[in-house]
């Protein structure tokens, strides 16, 4: 086997490591640039007119994150009422031409993760993540492998085993275009276990609204997706999940084993951000970075984010755009291998 195989691998994850030193320090003791900034410049008025534009469709994991952060900051006082919708289209590149295009507003921002970094590629847009301006990364999300409760798979080794034999017929679901997470986790999967990602017979739905009447109604064979996505189902006993994607057991599913656990050799986390439109001004920068710097720290967001099962990666200003270069080479090397991008 190749020694270039681990790398890819886990290539996702190491771009994941290095910003969790990066979120560590943001919220430690030693403020970063952009947040001594903001301290200095921050008015003692909550923020007004604020919006936040979701790129997809309402019920996702986008569309959850943007109000849930909406919610804490109205809630603590953080900002006046905060303007949230839709946008959806093309892998969330029509909300990403729209943020591109409203050069210097700075009452908008965009909801963001690494779904819109691979539709970028596979959906051709003229509009890059490299012509927004970088706000905050807020949390991670690991990854859950889950198939319908009748499933005749046990365990993933079980899966595994029979998608082996025959790529084709074992047919994968995602909540996303190729190019986004649902569609790099499979890919990803099955690589780390001998299985040509090529051969991968990929189903694409529009957000966990759409992949879940999928995987509960026996249209495909296994659905990868954030766990969180399938949480209410787990609960009332209509799916299994048989792994999840992250480095240890996560806290809402104890009893479910991690890849590593199950001797597979993948890590792979899904993580969601905040963009603005290019040309913003550096006070209204520093309004959205004051403002969620502000919800990082409130009882509210930690309570949602225990809720929800979410990871805290927060990050803001340069050492986000940094991430997002990252995120940007990592994703094309693996959708170039896919004939994806190029």
């Amino acid at each position: 086997m190749s020694t270039r195989k681990p790398a890819r691998r886990t290539i996702l994850l190491g771009v994941t490591a290095g910003v969790t030193a990066l979120a560590l320090s943001a919220c430690g003791a030693t403020a970063k640039k952009d947040e001594a900034s903001t301290a200095a410049g921050a008015s003692a008025a909550p923020a007004s007119n604020l919006q936040i534009m979701v790129p997809n469709s309402p019920g996702g994991g986008y569309d959850t994150t943007a109000r849930t952060a909406a919610k804490v900051m109205e809630s603590a006082d953080i900002t006046g009422p905060i303007q949230v919708f839709n946008l959806p289209g093309a892998g969330g590149t029509v909300g990403l031409q729209r943020t591109v295009n409203e050069k210097g507003n700075g009452k908008l921002a965009m909801q963001m993760g690494l779904g819109v970094v691979g539709a970028a590629y596979t959906q051709k847009s003229q509009a890059k993540l490299s012509d927004t301006t970088p706000v905050a990364k807020l949390i991670e999300e690991a990854g859950a492998i889950v198939v319908p409760k009748e499933s005749s798979y046990s365990d993933i080794n079980a899966l595994v085993a029979a998608w082996k034999a025959d790529p084709k017929k074992v047919n994968v679901g995602g909540g996303s275009s190729p190019g986004g997470p649902d569609h790099l986790l499979p890919m990803q999967l099955a690589k780390a276990v001998g299985i040509d990602p090529k051969t991968v017979s990929y189903i694409g739905f529009d957000g966990g609204g759409e992949l879940l009447p999928a995987l509960i109604g026996n249209k495909i064979s296994f659905g990868a997706s954030g766990f969180g996505e399938f949480l209410d189902q787990v609960k009332a006993g209509q799916v299994k999940v048989l792994a999840v994607t992250s480095d240890k057991r996560i806290d809402a599913l104890p009893d479910v084993p991690t890849l590593k656990e199950s001797g597979i050799d993948l890590v792979f986390t899904n993580w969601r951000g905040i963009v603005a439109p290019p040309g913003i001004s550096d006070a209204d920068k520093a309004t959205w970075i004051d403002a969620l710097t502000k919800m990082h720290a409130s009882q509210g967001w930690k309570d949602e984010m225990k809720k929800r099962g979410w990871t805290d990666a927060f990050v803001t200003g340069a050492d986000f755009g940094t991430f997002l270069t990252q995120q940007d080479q990592a994703v094309a090397e693996i959708l170039t291998t896919l004939g994806l991008a190029g």
